[in-house]
C-alpha cells in the first residue's frame, strides 16, 4: 500500500512529537543521548519524507533546519522550569513547527526542480523558523557560561549551516555556488566577533540570544536580498536600522553597576 506525502508529513510529526515528549521521562544523564537521538530520527525521518526530491546535491540542505530545530528545542526544554504550563507550549510549538517544516522543505525540493507558487511563502516561514532556531541555538550556548574562544567558535559554527541552508533557498540551486559558500563563512565570522563582543558585554543571556538573533536576521536578510538582486540602499537601510535599535535597546537595559 502507498502512502502519499502528506501522510508522511503527520507520520513525522507524530513520531517526533511522541519522541520529544518522551525525553522528560529519562533519567537526566541520558538526556542528552536522547535529543542526539532525537535530531538523528529527524534527519532520517525527513529524509525518507522528502525522498522523492531529494538526489546527492544541495537538495540535502533542506535536512538542515529540521534537524538542527529539533536539537535547539530539545536543548532549550532543559532551560525551562519542571511546570506543566511551560511544557505543553513548548510540545504544541515543537509540532507545529515540525509540520510547518515538512511542508516548507517539500516546496523547495521541488522548486529546486520547477517553478512553484508556494515558493514565497514557504522562505518566510523558513526565514522566520531559522531565526526562532537561533535564538534556541544561542541562548544554549551562552547559557553554558565558556570562554569567550568557545563561545565564538560555537555561534560561528552553529550559525554556518543555518546562513547556508538560508541562503541556499534564494537561487534553490542543486549545486552550492562558491558564492554561497563565501558569503556563509564571512557572515558565519560576523556572528561568532558579535558572540565574542557579547562576552564582556553585562547582558543576561536572553538578552544577548536576542541581539545575536537580530545579527543573524540583519546578515541573512542582506544576503538573501543580495541574491535575489534587490539589495537597494531603502533595504539595506531598513535592515541596519533595526540591528541599530536593538543595538541601543540593549545598551540601555543593561546594568552596569556590577562593573
Amino acid at each position: 500500500m502507498s502512502i502519499t506525502k502528506r501522510q508522511k508529513f503527520v507520520s513525522t510529526t507524530l513520531i517526533l512529537t511522541a519522541g520529544f515528549f518522551g525525553i522528560q521521562f529519562l533519567d537526566e544523564r541520558f538526556r542528552f543521548i536522547a535529543i542526539g537521538l532525537l535530531g538523528l530520527a529527524t534527519l532520517l525521518l525527513f529524509a525518507w519524507s522528502l525522498k522523492e526530491g531529494l538526489g546527492k546535491n544541495a537538495t540535502l540542505l533542506v535536512l538542515v533546519l529540521p534537524t538542527l530545530f529539533s536539537l535547539s528545542v530539545g536543548l532549550f526544554w532543559f532551560l525551562l522550569p519542571s511546570s506543566l504550563l511551560t511544557r505543553i507550549p513548548i510540545i504544541m510549538f515543537f509540532s507545529a513547527g515540525i509540520y510547518a517544516l515538512c511542508l516548507t522543505s517539500n516546496i523547495y525540493t521541488v522548486a529546486a526542480i520547477r517553478t512553484i507558487a508556494l515558493l514565497r511563502a514557504a522562505r518566510g516561514v523558513g526565514f522566520a523558523l531559522t531565526l526562532v532556531t537561533s535564538f534556541l541555538i544561542f541562548d544554549t550556548i551562552l547559557s553554558l557560561r565558556i570562554s569567550v574562544l568557545l563561545v565564538s567558535l560555537a555561534i560561528m559554527l552553529a550559525s554556518f549551516p543555518l546562513l547556508l541552508q538560508g541562503l541556499w533557498t534564494i537561487p534553490l540551486e542543486i549545486v552550492i555556488s562558491r558564492k554561497l559558500l563565501v558569503m556563509s563563512v564571512i557572515f558565519s565570522l560576523v556572528m561568532g566577533e558579535i558572540g565574542a563582543a557579547l562576552h564582556f558585554w553585562p547582558v543576561k543571556v536572553v538578552v544577548g540570544s536576542l541581539f545575536l538573533t537580530i545579527g543573524m536576521y540583519v546578515v541573512l536578510g542582506l544576503g538573501q536580498a543580495k541574491l535575489e538582486g534587490r539589495l537597494f540602499k531603502q533595504t539595506i537601510r531598513e535592515y541596519l536600522v533595526i540591528g541599530f535599535v536593538v543595538f541601543f535597546g540593549m545598551l540601555i537595559a543593561t546594568s552596569w553597576s556590577g562593573i
